[in-house]
């Protein structure tokens, strides 16, 4: 998490510990991947606790890939993961339809952060928070195809608490790039990871109806 090792390690291990739990409930193979989510945004926190430990500890090259690693999850993996894994739940023909569009957004948006990622020189640097600096990592037309791909595509879902997830998320997006802009994206991904505890509400709920 942005605040401290300490707080990353704890959100980090319950999302992991809930992950484990959520992945119990799937009874689908085509439901694994969005049970997947609350166990790899808990790696991801272990990864950001990791960093805040080579900060501390005065250890150049494990903040060197703990930042790349973190920074793969966040840019690379999320755009692509989130619109497939969300259509695959999907069983009506016009949404499914509507979130390829997002899932193309979606391999873009990552193929261009990866590039961006490998080209050009990225580091961390902490404070209160953790922040990611790259030259080009952050330019406002990408990052708008970037919530399209992991915020919008869930507005778009047949199920109630999915759409609740792609809200909540869009908001949260916005709130952490007002308050902490320089920290934002750490600050999103926590909010985030938080947040992906709606995908175990969804899977533990759903003798409830959840589709309108």
């Amino acid at each position: 998490m942005c605040f401290s090792a300490t707080a990353s390690f704890i959100v980090g291990g319950s999302l992991i510990s809930v992950g484990a739990l959520t992945l119990k409930l799937a009874k689908e193979k085509r439901e694994l991947g969005f049970a997947l989510i609350p166990l790899l945004f808990g790696i991801q926190q272990i990864i950001e606790g990791t960093l805040w430990l080579s900060f501390h500890y005065d250890m150049p090259q494990l903040k060197t890939v703990m930042t790349y690693l973190f920074t793969m999850f966040s840019h690379v993996l999320w755009p692509i993961y989130v619109p497939f894994a969300v259509g695959l739940l999907e069983t009506e023909r016009w949404r499914l339809k509507a979130m390829w569009i997002f899932r193309l957004i979606g391999v873009s948006v990552s193929i261009h952060l990866l590039l961006l990622i490998t080209l050009q020189p990225l580091t961390a640097v902490a404070d209160h928070h953790i922040i990611y600096i790259s030259p080009s990592l952050y330019e406002w037309p990408m990052m708008l195809l970037y919530i399209a791909a992991t915020c919008l595509v869930s507005l778009f879902s047949s199920h109630r608490l999915i759409r609740v997830f792609g809200a909540l998320a869009i908001v949260l997006f916005v709130i952490a790039y007002l308050f902490y802009t320089a920290a934002f994206f750490s600050v999103w991904c926590f909010f985030a990871a938080i947040l992906s505890l709606i995908v175990y509400l969804f899977f533990k709920g759903r003798g409830s109806k959840q589709v309108t």
